[in-house]
């Protein structure tokens, strides 16, 4: 098998097909657009491969045949009539005011003229852009083709500050509303974000768009599937675990066929090392402060169940929880519901990168010492190991010993009645931990439940304040909270932990261990 040089961070295809790059085939999904439709919209997390596949559907219009030869579009596709192809791109640079926006936008309309050599004389930009588009069509004999890459950068730079969001959602409108008014002489649209911001906010003017985001046929549009690697990546999988490889990086899905981070693979390739390469490359910290500014109960993150209308709601101070966990990449699509006509879902963390990472940076956001929560994961990890029960119980009662008193009185989060239990949760999951939160049986609900090194934990939590001491351990036996993993045949560790909401600490702690059945 021969070895190609891993096209990291590269978003021109040109460059991809004639230095001799790792290329998986997209064009398909492109040949496929282009017959059924004319104007579509996608929403994919970044990094994802948006802007590959806009610089591959601007070649494909251009004409650049060579560029396809062995590809599944080459023989299927007249090479013979070019299209003119504007193209608009957001993700470069911080647009922090209208004024910035309409600079920008002249720039990029003005690096077009150039390339069609043309000239605008309208004053205003959707003036220059309406005429952009009527020259183009008339110079060429041929309509227009329009490609807008991270339309929604500029808004979702500023969600921190509200009022500036709302002033470049409203400039970027003005600009979109074009493609509709000059639609005798447009022949393809497509746009891409990371965002699906609300039709009324935003596409007002251009309601005629697909959306593609949430579609069977083309969940596997950007990232890389099963069959890629194997295909075209199997010269760089020797010595990885292919399944550790699925554990860490696949599992995002748009209804469809599930699909890799294609990132983290060309990383993983690279670097031969699992971590979190996406994730690293971008720290949420508007999701964080949101997630803590509403007082979020953390072991339901990985679990939330919406709806279609939810799942698309986003505009600026309007943001559900669900919708911004999903549309970053988050979340990801576990199963589709039809009831009467309308659609739910079930969210799930993709992998054991988003989980883990997630979980690690709230953890930071809800343990005033960071470098202690470092050492406190550390220590849960080597205990759970040896299954060192008082050393468990001194580590959790460090978790809360370190929060200082001035910091939990200032921090409204810490007096959230859901913080203990949250920040409990978060250090186990924030080792990637395989948990189940709220675990149902036929008897209630247990805390958490915890598969780790052949061993089965069950954890109940109880605010002594609320609940009479001695109750959580006697809880888990009275429910019979066990019975459902002794077929699993292995140890089973029952634990109530009890902790004061008055004196932030664990006051009670108690352990108890039974056999798994056994089986033959």
């Amino acid at each position: 098998m021969t070895r190609k040089r891993l096209p990291i961070g590269i978003q021109t295809f040109r460059k991809i097909r004639e230095d001799d790059y790792y290329y998986v085939d997209k064009t398909n999904f492109a040949l496929k657009l282009i017959e059924e439709g004319t104007h579509y919209f996608l929403s994919r997390p970044r990094r994802f491969g948006k802007s590959l596949f806009l610089d591959t559907l601007a070649e494909i219009f251009a004409g650049s045949e060579p560029l396809f030869r062995g590809l599944f579009i080459h023989d299927r596709w007249d090479w013979s009539r070019p299209a003119p192809v504007i193209r608009l791109s957001f993700g470069g640079g911080l647009l922090q005011s209208a004024d910035g926006l309409t600079l920008k936008i002249r720039e990029l309309l003005s690096i077009n003229q150039d390339a069609l050599g043309l000239h605008c004389e309208q004053p205003t930009t959707s003036g220059c852009f309406g005429e952009l588009i009527r020259k183009a069509h008339a110079a060429a004999g041929e309509r227009v083709v329009i490609l807008v890459d991270e339309y929604d950068k500029p808004i979702l730079d500023n969600l921190g500050t509200p009022e500036v969001a709302r002033e470049l959602r409203n400039g970027l409108r003005d600009l979109y509303s074009v493609i509709k008014d000059e639609d005798a002489h447009v022949r393809f649209v497509f746009l891409t974000g990371v965002s699906k911001f609300s039709k009324i906010s935003l596409f007002s003017g251009l309601n005629n768009l697909r959306d593609l985001t949430v579609s069977a046929a083309h969940s596997a549009l950007c990232g890389y599937t099963e069959v890629d690697l194997d295909q075209v990546f199997a010269a760089e999988l020797d010595g990885l675990d292919r399944e550790r490889i699925r554990e860490w990086y696949n599992g995002y899905n748009w209804t469809g066929e599930a699909v890799y981070n294609p990132f983290d693979l060309l990383l993983l390739f690279t670097e031969r090392k699992f971590r979190p390469w996406w994730f690293e490359t971008g720290t949420p910290t508007f999701l964080v402060d949101l997630l803590t500014e509403r007082e979020s109960w953390l072991p339901d993150l990985g679990r939330l169940e919406t709806d279609a209308d939810i799942l698309a709601t986003f505009d600026v101070g309007n943001i559900p929880t669900a919708a911004l966990m999903f549309q970053a990449g988050y979340l990801t699509i576990a199963s589709e519901e039809e009831i009467s006509g309308n659609y739910y879902y079930r969210l799930r963390y993709p992998n054991r990168e988003v989980y883990q990472s997630l979980n690690a940076s709230l953890l930071r956001a809800w343990v005033p010492d960071a470098q202690a929560s470092v050492r406190h994961r550390k220590s849960l990890h080597q205990l759970l190991l040896s299954n060192d029960f008082p050393g468990l119980q001194a580590l959790f009662s460090a978790f809360f010993a370190g929060i200082p008193g001035d910091w939990y009185r200032n921090n409204r989060i810490a007096h959230y009645e859901g913080y203990y239990a949250s920040v409990f949760y978060t250090y186990f999951a924030a080792l990637g931990l395989d948990l189940t939160p709220e675990d149902s049986s036929n008897h209630g609900r247990l805390d958490l439940a915890l598969r780790f090194n052949g061993h089965i934990y069950l954890f109940e939590f109880k605010v002594v304040e609320l609940t009479p001491d001695g109750r959580a351990l006697q809880q888990i036996k009275d429910r019979g909270y066990a019975d459902k993993y002794r077929a699993a045949g292995q140890p089973i560790h029952l634990i109530g932990v009890e902790f004061s909401r008055d004196s932030r600490t664990v006051v009670g702690f108690e352990v108890e261990t039974q056999a798994g059945l056994k089986t033959r």
